[in-house]
């Protein structure tokens, strides 16, 4: 995108600078009314769909462990990092120590605020960029809301605008790092402290959410390697970005063995589905023909691009020419790069959604994409000829072609606004993927499922909270075919005290916040429970959902009764026998001691030397074939 890169004091005599008529009260009036609009839209449009998700809720499991005392766990006594965004649960802990008010509140709070200053501050750094633009003789620069409105009407970016997830404030460090860049870029000699802050920022992508380290470490290169900058300069950049994100990484690696969230492991981040990667990205492209408003801002941008070169004066050539090497130097520190470096960002993040297979939620990790791709288009500048000169020539035709691509978006946005992208989204069909917000809505009866009770009209929730207080004595419990009763494996007795409830079910988030802290909460997937986690993926699973502990191990793991009567119909004893022997193997205990026995400094250097071992660690959820794998000898069958 040709955009103005100089960084030379403007002069009223110089006849290609900004004239007057573009700072004129109707610029300024026409543009902040756009961010006000946009601000609204997106505030409203949030609220109207406001809601929790079960995977939200998870997330104020690990905020009431912080603010008991426990931690930063899901389970007490057991560190394991059940949350994909470290930022985020320390940002609710952070509001929720200081208001004391219902987490469910203060969650969707900061989610309102923090999607609705996303969008101020994307237009506010897009606004900026366009200063270079140029009107025509006695014309004069509208800049209009565009890649914003397109964002917003997107039913997705509404739901998760609030959800209690991560998304708000993806796109929140999206736009601020967008702003500080162009900032940056347009700066003629920029001071050492924004050059830290910026560097800060950009050093947060990763506790923003893991992937975030792409566009954060791609911002932080183009600073570093940028003119201008002494090497005191460049240490300090390093040292001001790294000293966050590293410092929690060491700490992650010694409190919790893993180098990176169990929801890694758990998914298996890593892992490649081409196929269902590119089914994702149409569940989200197609339905609201998302193609479309593309086209209408691409065709949009490449015209600004080629008016502005045509009306760039000639260039002198009588300068030395530089090496290759300071010409890229000197290209780091423009608007161009930044504009090439979001646009590169969002295409590479793109690209890894779709090789992991995208997510179960529709839309959901394909929006920071969407954002960083619509960011410099987020206004548009519209060229209005001066009344005078409207007529069959350039300046009227790129106007008027430029009117029609805009009010197209505008027409586009407001019929996506109100589509469903998945009639059938309550229902999780073959391709796995699900409309999270209508879905929970119809199997609550709630339309804002926000509180924890809300949940407790899902299927199996009250009836569990009822069990829990039928069976003081504690016990395994695991979720029946029917919706209204579990089946409660109870523990070896006597005992002198009750032992704890332990629940084995899919959804941690409802679980979890209708029950109290002493209940130990675990799932099949591994999001809370690294034994899980560490199964080998099924290949032709669901997305997101492809790990599948057999209960029998958690039978085995916690010491409960493990023989008829007491064991569910579905249960064997020869299962369970085997699971209780390969749950010894050596290095399936070696994983276990490295979350649940008491932190000690010793322990510390262990896991952190050990942690990317843990995270390759890998074992088979059949016990008869994990034995196998592990060389032990299966037990005699049980009478």
């Amino acid at each position: 995108m040709s955009l103005s890169t100089s960084s030379e004091p403007r002069t009223e005599a110089d006849p290609h600078v900004d004239t007057a008529a573009n700072r004129t009260t109707l610029s300024r009036g026409v543009f902040l009314g756009g961010v006000v609009l946009a601000a609204a839209l997106m505030f409203w449009g949030a609220w109207e769909r406001r809601w929790i998700a079960d995977d939200g809720l998870i997330v104020l499991r690990t905020v009431r462990n912080l603010l008991a005392g426990n931690g930063p766990v899901f389970n007490a006594g057991e560190r394991v990092e059940a949350n994909t965004s470290t930022a985020w649960t320390y940002i609710v802990y952070a509001f929720s120590w200081l208001t004391q008010i219902r987490l469910e509140y203060v969650v969707l709070t900061i989610a309102l605020v923090l999607s609705t200053a996303a969008v101020v501050l994307a237009m506010l750094g897009t606004g900026r960029l366009y200063r270079g633009v140029r009107p025509s003789a006695g014309g004069t620069i509208l800049l209009v809301p565009a890649g914003v409105l397109v964002y917003i009407a997107v039913p997705p970016a509404r739901d998760f605008a609030t959800s209690g997830l991560e998304t708000c404030l993806v796109i929140f460090w999206i736009a601020l790092l967008w702003l500080l860049l162009v900032r940056w870029a347009q700066a003629s000699t920029p001071s050492t402290a924004s050059i830290l802050t910026l560097s800060f920022v950009a050093g947060l992508g990763p506790l923003v959410r893991p992937e975030m380290a792409i566009p954060g470490a791609a911002a932080l290169m183009m600073i570093v390697l940028s003119a201008g900058l002494t090497w005191k300069i460049r240490a300090l950049i390093v040292v001001v970005a790294g000293l966050v994100p590293v410092g929690y990484q060491i700490w992650r690696m010694g409190y919790y063995a893993l180098p990176y969230p169990n929801t890694a492991v758990s998914k298996d981040a890593g892992g490649a589905k081409w196929a269902q990667g590119f089914a994702y990205l149409w569940n989200l492209v197609g339905p609201y023909l998302l193609w479309l408003p593309l086209l209408f801002l691409l065709i949009g941008a490449l015209l600004l691009v080629w008016r502005n070169r045509a009306d760039a004066p000639a260039t002198t050539t009588d300068r030395p020419a530089r090496p290759l090497w300071q010409r890229f130097q000197q290209f780091l520190r423009t608007p161009r790069a930044v504009v090439t470096f979001i646009l590169g960002s969002g295409l590479i993040l793109g690209i890894y959604s779709l090789r992991v297979g995208g997510d179960f939620m529709h839309g959901r990790v394909l929006l920071p994409v969407l954002f960083c791709l619509l960011i410099p288009v987020a206004v548009i500048p519209l060229r209005v000829p001066a009344r005078t000169a409207f007529g069959s020539n350039r300046d009227t035709a790129i106007f008027g072609v430029s009117a029609v691509l805009w009010i197209g978006t505008i027409v586009w946005a407001f019929f996506a606004a109100n589509t469903t992208g998945m009639p059938e989204g309550s229902v999780v069909g073959r391709s796995g993927i699900v409309d999270e917000r209508a879905f929970y809505a119809l199997n609550t009866g709630h339309k804002h499922p926000i509180l924890a009770e809300d949940y407790l009209d899902y299927p199996r929730m009250r009836a569990m909270v009822e069990t829990i207080a039928r069976t003081p004595e504690g016990g395994l419990m695991l979720p029946s075919a029917n919706y209204d009763s579990w089946f409660v494996v109870p523990p070896p007795g006597p005992l002198e005290e009750p032992a704890e409830h332990v629940v084995f079910f899919l959804n941690l988030g409802m679980t979890s916040m209708n029950v109290g802290l002493d209940v130990r909460v675990l799932d099949q997937m591994g999001l809370a429970y690294p034994l899980a986690a560490h199964t080998e993926r099924l290949e032709d699973g669901r997305i997101g959902h492809d790990k599948n502990l057999y209960p029998d191990w958690v039978v085995a793991d916690t010491g409960m009764i493990d023989v008829r009567p007491w064991l569910p119909f579905f249960l064997d004893e020869d299962w369970v026998a085997d699971a209780k022997l390969a749950i010894t193997c050596p290095e399936t205990q070696e994983l276990l001691t490295s979350y649940r026995s008491e932190l000690t400094w010793a322990r510390f250097k262990q896991n952190f030397q050990q942690a990317f071992d843990f995270a390759k660690y890998r074992f088979d959820r059949v016990p008869a074939y994990e034995l196998e794998r592990c060389g032990l000898v299966p037990p005699e069958p049980p009478r």
